[in-house]
Parts: structure tokens; sequence; C-alpha cells
């Protein structure tokens, strides 16, 4: 599988924090600081194999460079009017390059000064990247001095960081918000795909508020350790979960490969045995979390031939979905499979590249992908680079209302490419592009970047994509269909609907193709 145009990578950014030159942050209530940000109105998107980074051009002004400088609050510098911002803009006119000084007074709080360095880190990424140019039809450096106002009283970060969301929430995008940076942590494992742990999803009880074991990942030191559903936490490390939650829990559960955690839990298995609480030491390991199921479904054609239905479900679009599906595809085709249902229902997306890359695992040539548009709206078609398909089996897509971002791109490809039929329910319209950049403090910064189009040209914001075929409890109940014969009621995946209508779409298809 080739990989994209190397100048070309929408995937969100998921490691690198934008790092501007901070000036020293004082405690004193009446000096005001300042943040250097060094930032350009040009952004780059490029390719990385396995960490996608922000890559911002970094100038340094000439001396002779023009500069402009403006008081963005006006008759608030100092103390006094507790919100001073004063931004002078050093312009390089060939690579439009800036470099941004924002000044205002140090909260007394020091958790709040924090956040506040948080806050001008977020508005000048917004500034420089958000899809949207006017910001709403607001001013968005007036926006940073208010804000800065009614951050400068308060005591705590939790105060100060809703003072953030609300500025965000001034640009009418959902999409564009921040994180925590234990949220981003969470972020960051469901895109990598892998983490340091012993394996186990657990969640609070909602009644009880008991750590509840979700679900094992398959071959982990968990799952090894007998450790099942339904058990229930009770200590790790000797010290009681008492009213902690599942992702704090979940922190105690992590940590370095090689290192080890003990745990005691509430066997639900064993309640009518005398052990049913036990204490287990888990060593940590690499957990691979693999956004890929695939099954073979025995189907016959209408014509009493027995062949073989791939089915491959893709949950969300990690770093590795790619590699696992690339893998699965090779695996079933040593099989005989004849055809394929790729499953992206209930798929909200995740990375972008990631379903740019999956996309050429079905496609040949150098077909368009996508075609975004930029703030200045500018569109760039996105295109494979002498792709080679590793099939070229018939191939229905499954789709619904929880399909969305990188499952409507790669919905979108596919079809329009003429290389599937989509079956199932209008997707859900989420046709915008995020940026992910770690900020100082650990926290994340999510920023709409840009708008995507299918490679028909078709809008999905807002809109959805329409399946082709509707798979709906009147069409298997209707006469004229035969879906229903020799489906055996021990399968779940033969008794899903939209696996029966896909399946008769893929006869469909091989009755033209032998046909022709």
């Amino acid at each position: 599988m080739e990989p994209l145009c190397s100048n070309f990578d929408l995937s969100p950014i998921s490691t690198a924090p934008s790092k501007p030159a901070l000036l020293p942050l004082f405690s004193s209530p009446r000096i005001s600081t300042s943040i250097r940000l060094n930032v350009s109105r040009k952004w780059s998107l490029y390719c990385a194999s396995s960490h996608h980074t922000a890559k911002t051009t970094v100038s340094r002004p000439q001396s002779n460079a023009p500069d402009f400088i403006r008081s963005v609050g006006k008759g608030f510098i100092g103390f006094a009017a507790a919100a001073a911002a004063l931004a002078s803009l050093c312009c390089d006119s060939p690579a439009f390059a800036e470099s941004l000084t924002v000044a205002f007074p140090v909260s007394r709080a020091r958790e709040v000064n924090t956040v506040q360095r948080t806050l001008v880190e977020a508005w000048g990424l917004i500034r420089e990247t958000f899809v949207d140019p006017t910001f709403n039809h607001q001013d968005w450096d007036l926006k940073l001095q208010q804000t800065m106002v009614e951050m400068f009283p308060l005591n705590s970060a939790d105060a100060a960081y809703t003072k953030i969301k609300g500025m965000l929430s001034t640009l009418g995008d959902p999409f564009t918000r921040i994180i925590s940076p234990n949220e981003y942590q969470s972020f960051r494992i469901g895109n990598d795909g892998n983490l340091q742990g012993v394996g186990i999803f657990i969640n609070n009880e909602p009644k009880s508020g008991h750590l509840v074991v979700l679900s094992c990942v398959e071959g982990s030191p968990a799952s090894r350790a007998g450790i099942h559903e339904g058990d229930e936490l009770i200590e790790i490390n000797g010290e009681r979960l008492d009213g902690l939650d599942s992702e704090a829990a979940a922190r105690k559960l992590r940590g370095q490969v090689g290192t080890s955690v003990t745990v005691k839990v509430h066997s639900v298995q064993d309640s009518k045995s005398d052990c049913s609480t036990k204490e287990v030491k888990l060593p940590r390991e690499y957990i691979k979390l693999s956004p890929i199921a695939s099954s073979i479904i025995p189907h016959r054609t209408p014509d009493g031939r027995q062949i073989k239905t791939g089915y491959v479900k893709l949950s969300n679009f990690s770093q590795s979905a790619a590699d696992d599906m690339a893998n699965a595809i090779h695996e079933m085709e040593t099989q005989g499979v004849h055809s394929y249902i790729l499953d992206l229902r209930n798929n909200p997306g995740g990375l972008v590249k990631a379903g740019l890359d999956v996309a050429q695992i079905w496609l040949d040539g150098d077909e368009t992908l996508v075609n975004t548009i930029d703030r200045d709206g500018n569109m760039l078609p996105i295109n494979m680079v002498d792709g080679h398909a590793i099939t070229h089996d018939p191939l229905v897509v499954l789709i619904n209302e929880g399909s969305a971002s990188a499952s409507e791109i790669l919905a979108g490809a596919l079809h329009d490419n003429g290389r599937a039929i989509l079956v199932g329910h209008k997707t859900f319209g989420k046709g915008k592009i995020q940026s992910v950049t770690e900020l100082h403090d650990g926290s994340a910064l999510f920023i709409t970047v840009a708008k995507y189009l299918s490679p028909a040209l078709h809008d999905i914001d807002q809109v959805g994509i329409m399946p082709d075929v509707q798979c709906t409890t009147g069409m298997l109940n209707s006469p004229k269909d035969s879906l229903l014969k020799n489906k055996s009621s021990a399968s779940s995946l033969e008794a899903d609907s939209c696996i029966m209508v896909a399946e008769h779409e893929l006869d469909i298809q091989e009755s033209r193709a032998t046909a022709s």
C-alpha cells in the first residue's frame, strides 16, 4: 500500500505540544506579564509514519520589517484595569509570519496564573488556524481581553478553565474545544491503539458507585489472571477505591512496562465459594487495542453455491486501523473469501489519515479520496499516489447515523469512486476536520481547521451521506425478498438485517458481473 502524497496529512495532531517561547510569569499581581507566540498564517499538512504533530512556520522578523503595534485593550494597562492585553505584530512579507506578544496582569492565584497562559496559548492557535477567519463574526482580540477580565479575580483553575470554554463556545463550533490533561491522555490511548497497563476496562456502577470490570483485553495480564466481566475492583496496591472514579482508578492501573500492580477483586463467578475475594499481582505490559473485528460468514447464492463473505467491523480510526485491516483482509483472502462487508456503523471517526489509509486498501490508481476547503475557501483535493488495492472483490459498506467524520470520508471515497455500495441509514454529517494540539499544561485544544467534500463534491457537513440501499424491517418482511432463507439464528451476524441486505446486494453484483 503506497503512502499518501507527502505534502498532505489531515489527521488530528495528537502528540507534540505547541511550544511558544514563554517569558517568566511573576507572582506579584501588580506586574503584567507577557507571552510571546511564534505563529504563522501558513500551516502545513504533512505525513508522519507514527506521530502526527502540528507544523508551524516560525520566522524571526527582519530588522527592517514593518512593525504594527496595536493595543488590544486600550486604557486597560496594568493592575488597575485587571486585563491588559498588548499585542505587537511583526510581519515578514514573504512568509506572512508573525511574532505576537500578549501582555496581561498576573492573577494572585498561582493555579489561575497557569490557566492564564493556557488561555493566551489557545487564543493564539485559534487566531491562526480556525476555519472561520471571522471567528463567528466577532473581534477575537477583544474576546481575549474580555475573557482575561473575567478570569483575573477567580481563585480556582476549574473556574478559570470554564472561562476558556466559554470563550471557545462563542465560535459557534462545538468541535472546537479544550479538554483536560486526563481527558487528553485517554484520547491519546484511543488513537494510538496502545497503552501500558494490565488490560482492564472499568467503570463506576451507576447505583452503587463501585468500580466494576467491563471487560478484559484478550491475552492481557488481567485476562490471564482470571479477572472477568462484572468483577468488582476493591483495592489497588492496598489502597481502598471507595469514592474513586473510573479514570482515577485507570491511572493507578497504568504504568511503565516491567512494573507490576496488585489488585484485589470480588469475583462474581466465585460468589458462591468461600474465596470470592482474591488478590493478584499483575505485570504491566504493552496492551494493543485493535479497532478491527473480523469474521467469515458462509453464504449461499441464489443459484445454490456456497461461498464465503468476509465481514470486517471497524470501530474507530486509530493509528493501527489500516495495518490491522490489511492483515485481516490478507488472512481472509487466503481462506477463499469472495466478497466483503465493511461495517462502519456507530464508528465516530478518529484520525483522518487512518481513514485515508484504509481507503487505499480497497482502491487503485490516483483516485481522489477527499476534497478539503481551508479558511480562505481554497479547495484542495487529496489524491492517492499509485494505489494498489489488496482485493478487488465486491464490497458493501454498512453505515448509519452513528457513522461520522473519518467514517464519512472513507464511505464517500469508496462510494464516489465506484468501489462500494452503501447500505444502511444516513450518516451523522460531520464534514469538518480538527487539529489537536497539546498545550503547555498537558491539556489539549481541538480546532476545526478545514471543511471537506466527498470526491464527487458532495457536502457532508450537517447533511450526511445517504446509502444506496436502506435496510429496514419492512424490506426484510417483503414477499419479494428471500433474504431470510438459509439463515441460522445461532449467528448474530447472520441475523443482522443490514448484513442480510448487504449479502443480497453482493449477490446482485456477482450476477451482473457473470452476465457481463
